[in-house]
């Protein structure tokens, strides 16, 4: 049994739900993959939802201090959607904290690499990676700004789809960045993610960046392959991933290497537009409302709202303080309003490449890292961690990351991109490429004998 389908029509044993429920409690204490689990599973294909996504009459806290006790009083509308076709709520995943970090490790408790524990489970959408690892049949909904899926689901074997921007509404999210946010999906297989893509897309009164357009499946049966991307990435990650494209050449596709101006800029101009938006959505927590509390009203204004805000973690803390200094009047133009002219020349030049073909390269530079070695990492160091990911999240362009093999035990993996509304052709790549590739999971929690 194989598909959600399958999952759905079937009768499930007897005390299936609590079964499953009681074993993903115990993993979960190890992996720490959920920040809360439901007391009771309906029937129908578990679902789990990041925790910067609302769900109604559940604690909502962006895994941060600041929203603890938020609980809203609706479903975003991805949510939704979900439960009316008959998926059943798990659990609200771990993550950064407001999606800030490409290692999962910006949370009060980090999660962990379902392989080894003692290694990265990725970032932002840590929790959601490492519950789709685990869990023989789920679906994962999650989010990215910058990578946040793509990353975790490279670092936990299993695949992450970042849709075109606009495509799946984002009523009911916990906003990082507005203009780069996109609700995705994580599963064990594309054709999973394939059919939960078409539940989800489509346009919302609710969120007026929704598209209503027809998901394409355009396929030129070509590949191409960025120079400066791949130059710059671990020796060991480049050998493995260009032993992969010349079995991606074996499958019929036409590789081709170019060149791109501008490809180099991308990290500064995503960081710099990313945390003038991040800024600005975090002045909304002030200790009044959304979860904390400031219950001292004897401060003066100035002290009421440093403490109320000394409840963010040191990761937000930075992106506000350079996010309001890359927005202020004085430097404004200088930093913001040349990186908003450097993203409108990175589309273009990447829509010329799309043109002729899918772009692919390895999801993350460096292979899967200890836990101990990303918190030797400087902030810019962890930023460059995100060169590959981040021209198509800063784009909005539809993208998708897969395991392509394993490493000492560790998972591989490779992003596809696609042109924007091209989505369904990334997971029909990735479906054909899965027909002659084997996964491999160190937990199948929830399997049917």
């Amino acid at each position: 049994m194989n598909s959600i389908k399958e999952f759905m029509a079937c009768d499930k044993p007897d005390g299936y739900a609590e079964k499953l429920l009681s074993e993903l409690r115990k993993a979960n204490e190890r992996l720490n993959a959920f920040n809360n689990i439901t007391e009771h599973l309906a029937d129908g294909m578990p679902f789990s939802v990041k925790d910067n996504i609302c769900v109604k009459g559940v604690e909502t806290t962006a895994s941060s201090k600041i929203l603890k006790g938020y609980i809203p009083a609706f479903n975003a509308t991805a949510v939704q959607r979900m439960l009316d076709n008959g998926f059943s709520f798990l659990g609200k995943t771990n993550m950064d904290e407001f999606g800030f970090g490409s290692f999962g490790i910006n949370s009060e408790n980090p999660a962990r690499n379902p392989f080894d524990e003692s290694y990265a489970a990725g970032g932002s959408s840590s929790g959601a990676a490492v519950a789709t690892s685990i869990l023989k049949h789920h679906v994962a909904i999650a989010e990215s700004t910058g990578g946040s899926i793509s990353a975790p689901a490279a670092f936990c074997g299993v695949v992450g789809f970042t849709p075109t921007y606009g495509a799946i509404s984002r009523y009911g999210l916990i906003d990082y960045a507005n203009s780069l946010d996109k609700i995705g999906i994580m599963a064990r297989s594309a054709s999973d993610i394939k059919y939960v893509f078409g539940i989800l897309n489509g346009p919302d009164a609710k969120d007026t960046t929704s598209l209503d357009i027809k998901y394409k499946s355009e396929n030129k049966k070509s590949i191409i392959l960025i120079d400066q991307l791949i130059k710059n990435i671990d020796k060991d990650v480049e050998s493995n991933f260009m032993g992969f494209v010349d079995r991606i050449e074996g499958m019929g596709y036409v590789i081709k290497h170019r060149s791109m101006p501008f490809i180099d800029k991308a990290i500064p101009s995503y960081y710099i537009i990313a945390m003038a938006e991040a800024s600005t959505n975090l002045a909304k927590y002030t200790g009044f409302k959304y979860g904390f509390k400031n219950e001292d009203f004897t401060s003066n204004y100035n002290k009421f709202f440093t403490d109320a805000r000394s409840a963010f973690g040191t990761e937000a803390k930075r992106r506000i303080v350079l996010g309001t200094f890359v927005r202020s009047a004085s430097v404004k133009d200088r930093y913001y309003s040349q990186a908003l002219k450097l993203r409108a020349l990175l589309l273009q030049e990447l829509n010329k490449l799309l043109s002729e073909g899918f772009i692919l390269s390895p999801t993350m530079p460096i292979k899967v890292p200890k836990l101990e070695d990303v918190k030797k990492l400087s902030a810019l160091e962890n930023y460059k961690m995100d060169v590959m990911t981040i021209p198509p999240n800063l784009c909005g362009l539809p993208h998708i990351s897969f395991p392509y093999a394993y490493k000492n035990g560790m998972p591989l993996a490779a992003q596809l991109t696609t042109s924007h509304g091209n989505d369904n052709a990334a997971l029909d790549f990735v479906q054909e490429w899965e027909r002659s590739f084997k996964y491999k999971f160190k937990y199948n929690i929830g399997e049917l004998r």
